[in-house]
């Protein structure tokens, strides 16, 4: 069964429609050098992370200047992943791996298939996203299904899809891709709580059932 991530998480409220629903994992974004409603501090990262139940996965999603200021994040927040978007050089990598007390996800660009290969023996997953110009991901937008399953299926890595999806399409991805887990934001996100990224309750429940509901087994 694919496995769901909730990103972008900024209150206990919506921590609890994660879980509710059924997701395996929280993303709690701080210290980005782009501007977004989910951004949070460390401090509140760390209640979150503390506040998740066992069995969920707790992960920091970062962009930091440095190495070192990932490591600085993740021994405040404590959580079980780190999820690093950006440039970022083979050697940053291999260090951030050996220096946090958590599994490392590395974000690659869908459109530049060599990336996610120069990374694969370094990083413990890799999160294929539709990024922008910064190399930051949750931009919205979808990318070719068809070239992403060819390239999860090369590698060694999991692969988390991620870009553009939502309750009505993420069950198409699923069949089409075989990711090892799913990864949403704004898709799931209340269109009337003005941009602030809160999310809906029922979006959320939908997405989760609908990733769920496949019958392919990821490989991990």
């Amino acid at each position: 069964m694919t496995r769901v991530k909730i990103c972008g998480l900024t209150c206990d409220e919506d921590l609890r429609v994660a879980v509710e629903a059924g997701a395996d994992a929280v993303g709690l974004l701080v210290d980005v050098p782009v501007d977004s409603p989910r951004e949070i501090d460390p401090e509140r990262a760390a209640e979150l992370a503390d506040a998740a139940p066992p069995f969920v996965t707790t992960v920091l999603v970062t962009m930091p200047a440095t190495p070192e200021r990932t490591v600085e994040l993740a021994r405040t927040v404590e959580p079980d992943a780190v999820q690093i978007h950006g440039e970022v050089g083979a050697g940053d990598l291999a260090y951030l791996t050996a220096s946090v007390q958590a599994q490392v996800l590395k974000v690659v660009d869908a459109a530049d298939p060599e990336q996610a290969r120069r990374y694969d023996e370094l990083a413990d997953g890799l999160l294929v996203d539709s990024v922008d110009d910064d190399g930051a991901g949750g931009t919205g937008r979808t990318h070719d299904w068809e070239r992403t399953a060819e390239l999860a299926a090369e590698l060694d890595s999991p692969v988390v899809l991620a870009g553009g999806l939502t309750p009505d399409n993420v069950d198409a991805a699923v069949r089409a891709v075989e990711p090892f887990a799913v990864d949403v934001a704004s898709g799931v996100e209340d269109a009337a709580a003005a941009g602030d990224g809160r999310k809906d309750p029922e979006a959320v429940a939908e997405f989760v059932a609908n990733a769920k509901r496949s019958r392919t087994v990821p490989t991990p």
